[in-house]
């Protein structure tokens, strides 16, 4: 009799945990939902302890840290140098990155570090800004490996690339007395040779992955604008000025495509009636 108590407890205590264990993700979806509502509504306080509040009573709960951590982000503040705005993207990195501990391939959370880091880059100098780009480049990198077909990441490695690139040709530029609007290439045969050593391969790279933006959406307006800006700067490396014009040829090309390109979609847009007849001819 008394084995058959024990074992009855027992099966009663382990009953027990599992109905507790289900009212904890019962309660833990509800803090979830009561966070999101408060999310939308700008309650970003409220909704960072309603996150919290879900994680601790569901660790696995796999939206509460991606919630918890956009909370964070979407109060950081680009370029702030108080310390309360930098721990808000400390924050939302620690929450993101134990989100990647749990599913390395998880979108939203590499998307989400690559935004960050590049958004934290603008407001840098010198190496620093050339880390956090990096930084950006190799979150970008983890997305596009984790969706081939993000056409978001190749576009960014694009932007990462003349981030890296246009300020040191500006600078060519200005140490060589050029105006923006002169055309080139640099003058100085020596300065132009160290910076393509130098970035020949980035900007390659760059224009690399816009063109594989435009593989994913042949559509990608912006993508072209950034195709534009590689190839008109990368003019400036050009051996001589018969190559420098083919290549301002090949930028401004993009740039009729891109205008052209978004004339065809605004036709598309709803009101826009008759545009499409015209985009016909």
């Amino acid at each position: 009799m008394n084995r058959i108590l024990r074992v009855s407890l027992a099966a009663a205590a382990g009953l027990l945990v599992l109905v507790g264990t289900g009212c904890d993700k019962l309660r833990s979806r509800d803090e979830l939902n009561k966070g999101v509502a408060a999310y939308k509504n700008a309650k970003y306080a409220e909704a960072i302890d309603r996150f919290k509040s879900a994680i601790a009573l569901d660790p696995t709960n796999p939206n509460a840290k991606l919630y918890l951590a956009t909370a964070y982000m979407t109060q950081w503040i680009p370029g702030a140098d108080s310390p309360e705005n930098k721990q808000l993207a400390e924050q939302a990195k620690k929450e993101f990155s134990e989100v990647l501990q749990k599913d390395p391939n998880d979108k939203i959370a590499l998307a989400s570090l690559a935004s960050l880091a590049y958004n934290q880059s603008g407001s840098l100098q010198g190496d620093e800004k050339l880390k956090m780009l990096d930084e950006a480049r190799d979150w970008n990198s983890k997305l596009i490996q984790a969706d081939p077909k993000n056409k978001e990441a190749y576009y960014s490695l694009g932007v990462i690339a003349w981030s890296k690139w246009y300020p040191e040709l500006g600078k060519a530029r200005a140490d060589l007395g050029m105006k923006p609007e002169d055309p080139g290439p640099l003058k100085d045969k020596k300065l132009r040779e160290s910076l393509k050593e130098k970035y020949t391969a980035v900007i390659d790279e760059g224009i690399s992955n816009l063109n594989k933006a435009l593989e994913v959406d042949p559509e990608y307006d912006d993508a072209m604008a950034y195709l534009n800006l590689l190839v008109r700067e990368k003019a400036d490396l050009a051996d001589n000025g018969d190559q420098y014009k083919e290549q301002i040829k090949v930028a401004d090309d993009w740039v009729q495509k891109a205008l052209e390109t978004k004339k065809k979609k605004a036709a598309r847009q709803p009101g826009n009636v008759g545009i499409t007849q015209e985009e016909k001819k």
